[in-house]
């Protein structure tokens, strides 16, 4: 959590400041979940009677590529609780918490998969707050796991018996490849932010070992984001439409699981079951690094979408194909989840649960 301590440092909090923050925090705040493809904000407050921590006021998901910046989702974001009951809060906001991939530098948030710039200060002086405290994005979506309802979950590999106490794993592929640990304590949980999506890509058969061959002409790092995550998809289609000597007639991810779902594309077809049989490889791997007898969540912006055709591949063979650790792994559920407001709760959650540490 490093870049959380840096954060802290660039935003010092004013003594009212951190008065309002202290334990039975009820000043509404602003809470944003940012990915390379979408932003989700909403305007909180704290719930103390309830299973999750913060109550979501307003809520309101963003297209990343159809603004000039962060601030100005945030801006606009504010500039509608005109027509809300909320509209008092306008100019009263001081706090914000912002889940977002990448690491704090200075006075930026360095993230390659989004299409601007995120400039802290900006966010502080364009909309007056007066502290801004950040989260990795899956930190933010792992801590909100323990605030999850069952009817949000969607069985993907059933265990043997009911999941067992210990470590979480929440990861998933979207415009990048995240992943966090959900670490069960008292009196709270601690999340581990890991970069395991820059991990080595590890064929499993002859024809993913080809895949990488082509991937390594580009660079010699082939990490697993490499080929789970939606640039990724479009990476593993054009390379198998090399290896077919077939035209890449499709341009986008979606283009891709649209026609593989469909079935009218032999390249698209076997791209998505190489997709989700390195994804299945990839997750028993984290499982076995991690200890994680409490269950995998899988969530990114993919998965969702691609449901069925997860269930019919060989994710399930390649989670399992671990030798001896058969066994273990057969004990560790794996769930598909929505991601939702989740990471908008986590990040709310998490940011009160730091005042009340200070």
């Amino acid at each position: 959590m490093g870049e959380v301590a840096n954060q802290r440092h660039a935003a010092e909090p004013s003594a009212t400041a951190l008065a309002a923050a202290a334990p039975g925090f009820s000043e509404a705040f602003l809470a944003t979940d940012v990915g390379g493809t979408h932003a989700r904000i909403g305007l909180v407050v704290g719930n103390a009677a309830g299973k999750r921590p913060v109550s979501v006021l307003h809520y309101h998901r963003y297209s990343c590529a159809d603004w000039s910046s962060l601030t100005a989702m945030l801006q606009d974001f504010v500039g509608q609780l005109a027509g809300t009951p909320h509209a008092a809060l306008q100019g009263q906001l001081r706090h914000c918490a912002v889940a977002c991939a990448g690491y704090v530098l200075d006075d930026a948030i360095i993230n390659d998969n989004l299409p601007w710039p995120v400039s802290i200060r900006e966010i502080r002086d364009g909309l007056g707050i007066q502290r801004l405290a950040v989260i990795n994005d899956f930190e933010a979506l792992a801590y909100a796991i323990q605030f999850i309802d069952a009817d949000e979950i969607r069985p993907i590999i059933e265990a043997a018996q009911p999941a067992a106490s210990g470590p979480v794993l929440v990861m998933g592929p979207g415009t990048g490849l995240g992943s966090a640990v959900l670490l069960p304590g008292q009196p709270r949980a601690h999340v581990l932010a890991t970069e395991a999506g820059q991990i080595s890509l590890a064929p499993g058969n002859e024809r993913e070992i080809e895949i990488l061959r082509l991937f390594r002409r580009d660079r010699p790092h082939v990490p697993f984001e490499d080929a789970l995550s939606g640039p990724g998809l479009l990476k593993l289609y054009r390379a198998l439409c090399e290896l077919r000597a077939s035209p890449a007639r499709l341009l986008t991810p979606a283009e891709i699981t649209g026609a593989a779902l469909a079935g009218n594309d032999a390249a698209a077809v076997e791209a998505l079951e190489v997709f989700c049989g390195l994804l299945g490889s990839f997750v028993g791997d984290l499982v076995l690094l991690y200890g994680a007898r409490g269950g995998v969540y899988l969530a990114g912006g993919i998965l969702p979408q691609i449901q069925p055709f997860l269930l019919a591949s060989s994710f399930t063979e390649r989670y399992f194909n671990k030798g001896v650790m058969r066994a273990y792994l057969q004990q560790v559920p794996v769930r598909l989840i929505e991601h939702g407001q989740l990471g908008v709760i986590g990040a709310a959650g998490w940011f009160l649960d730091e005042r009340q540490g200070e």
